[in-house]
């Protein structure tokens, strides 16, 4: 398989970690956002949002949205699971990962600032409301997990951490005090010692900068 991806992109940092959980064979395609590759008509005929990440399968078939991805990469093969087998259970890890994937990511997205600044807004006044968003959606977040186990909902990483991980390198990047966030660095310090998730950091990446 080929990942369509760039270094620092949130949604392709998930797929890179579910690829490596799951031990998937895959290489790496980069796609600059910065330089507005996926712009391209090349790549615009394969992913027609424009974005990353796009998995291309073995038989030339082209997956894109990272939830999409990570759900067809996780039925096809299911050890580790992401998801708990409890309904319950797992609706909470879902909204969870929801609350990264839906509420903060969107309104942090590369397009998003790229046209605030278009629109006039300064540099800082587009960190700012990166970070007021990442504040909000991350104290949510943090009050939705439990308190007692070494990940957000038991003793191995979900789709919520993997997630979570991935948003984190965004807040760091961009200055998110952290302070209020101790559950949530325990946690992303957790799932970086793994070698998945090492793996799939954006400064190991091959187009990392």
């Amino acid at each position: 398989m080929k990942l369509y991806s760039y270094w620092r992109s949130t949604t392709s940092y998930r797929v890179r970690i579910v690829l490596n959980l799951k031990g998937f064979d895959y290489e790496i395609a980069p796609v600059n956002l910065v330089k507005g590759a996926q712009r391209e008509p090349g790549y615009a005929a394969i992913n027609p949002g424009r974005g990353v990440p796009t998995l291309e399968l073995d038989d030339g078939t082209h997956l894109t949205q990272s939830l999409a991805i990570i759900d067809y990469l996780d039925h096809l093969r299911p050890d580790p699971a992401i998801l708990p087998a409890d309904p319950l259970a797992r609706a909470r890890v879902m909204a969870a990962a929801h609350q990264v994937a839906l509420d903060i990511h969107p309104v942090n997205n590369l397009r998003v600032v790229q046209h605030l600044e278009a629109m006039g807004h300064s540099k800082p006044d587009v960190v700012d409301w990166m970070v007021h968003w990442m504040h909000e959606g991350l104290s949510a977040y943090q009050a939705m997990i439990r308190p007692d186990t070494p990940f957000s909902f038991g003793d191995t990483p979900d789709l919520a951490d993997i997630c979570l991980t991935a948003q984190m390198y965004n807040a760091r990047r961009w200055g998110l005090d952290l302070t209020p966030f101790a559950r949530i660095v325990e946690i992303e310090q957790a799932c970086l010692a793994l070698p998945a998730f090492d793996a799939a950091r954006p400064e190991n990446q091959p187009d990392a900068e």
